[in-house]
């Protein structure tokens, strides 16, 4: 028999057990940051290198001028919260100026591009449109030294396991001869080149374009283009797609055939894909139409519908190029600004 005391003793025991708990995860997120544990740490992550068989040579190189970044430290903690619609956000990431030089951008290597637009199916202005909106064209691609900004936020701790796989990423980037340690400068989070992949994205789909033997995302055009198209055709671009239209919904729609706005990570994101997807002819029977009234496209392709803000703001028709645009960036505004900006290159047409 439970009696009413050993209930009281229960309850006081699992109050002390929750009590230690949340004092351990107050205590992990306010560590203690300090150029002394920073070195420490530095030993420590030499180690576990050597442990996982990178050259004593390689390491000692990498790790001989290591910095501690406070600032790095404080852009990851206060990254602003977003206040924008998609509609004050779209006039700021594709201003006139920027679809100006997008389109004299794509005149200009119009030729690179196209062979690489052809060789991974790929339009060159989504590539075009990537790079503007990443980097301003390479113009802006981060000053940090990679190897010091990946240490610094492994050591800050709230995401050391993600830090410390792009760092052991960032060691094989260097140990393949790609880029030197000096050389290998990015933004304060790690990402890298002109078009700013992190170091396991540069493992798993950058491209020698040119066949120096180099993957150099930070000088090469090739190289840059080739990596971007190859990642998009790896997550499932299609060509014979563009990435979405806007388009306006009927009074009383059902808001639930809709995506969520937040569902909570891409694996979430895209089982509501899955889940709400519909063909364009099945869209236009429940009252959907472009945005100036008239039908939707009869083409055979399925879309999923979504929300960037809610449904009193923008209202696009995504299609599966939208996803590995969201599978670039988990971000709708992101990949809204850059259908945008491609669809800015492609009309009116370059000549």
């Amino acid at each position: 028999m439970i009696t009413l005391s050993k209930i009281k003793k229960s309850s006081l025991v699992l109050i002390g057990i929750l009590s230690v708990s949340l004092i351990s995860s107050v205590q992990a997120s306010s560590k203690e940051l300090s150029e002394v544990g920073f070195k420490a740490f530095v030993v420590k992550l030499k180690e576990e290198a050597i442990i996982k068989g990178y050259e004593t040579t390689l390491i000692d190189s990498a790790f001989s001028k290591v910095k501690f970044h406070q600032r790095a430290v404080k852009a990851d903690r206060s990254q602003p919260e977003s206040v924008e619609t998609l509609d004050t956000y779209l006039p700021k990431r594709v201003p006139a100026w920027k679809v100006k030089k997008a389109r004299a951008m794509y005149k200009k290597h119009l030729p690179l591009l196209t062979q690489i637009g052809e060789k991974y199916n790929v339009q060159p202005r989504f590539i075009v449109a990537l790079w503007g909106l990443e980097t301003n064209f390479g113009k802006i691609m981060g000053n940090y030294n990679v190897i010091s900004a990946l240490t610094t936020l492994a050591y800050e701790g709230r995401r050391e396991v993600f830090f410390k796989k792009q760092l052991w990423a960032a060691l094989t980037i260097i140990q393949q001869g790609h880029i030197s340690v000096e050389a290998m400068k990015g933004s304060w989070a790690g990402a890298m080149g002109q078009n700013q992949f992190m170091p396991t994205s540069f493992v798993a789909y950058a491209i020698d374009g040119d066949g120096d033997g180099k993957k150099d995302i930070w000088g090469n055009q090739a190289d840059v283009f080739s990596s971007m198209a190859n990642y998009l055709q790896k997550v499932g671009w299609n060509d014979e797609l563009t990435w979405g239209r806007q388009v306006k919904l009927p009074p009383g729609f059902d808001l639930s055939l809709a995506i969520p706005r937040n569902t909570g990570g891409r694996k979430n994101w895209l089982k509501a894909w899955a889940k709400t997807e519909k063909t364009l002819a099945q869209w236009q029977a429940l009252g959907i139409r472009r945005v100036d009234g008239t039908n939707l496209p009869k083409v055979d392709v399925t879309a999923a519908l979504v929300f960037p803000d809610d449904h009193n703001g923008r209202v696009y028709l995504a299609y599966n190029n939208y996803k590995s645009l969201m599978h670039w960036n988990l971000s709708y505004y992101f990949v809204s600004s850059v259908g945008h900006l491609s669809d800015r290159i492609k009309f009116p047409p370059i000549h």
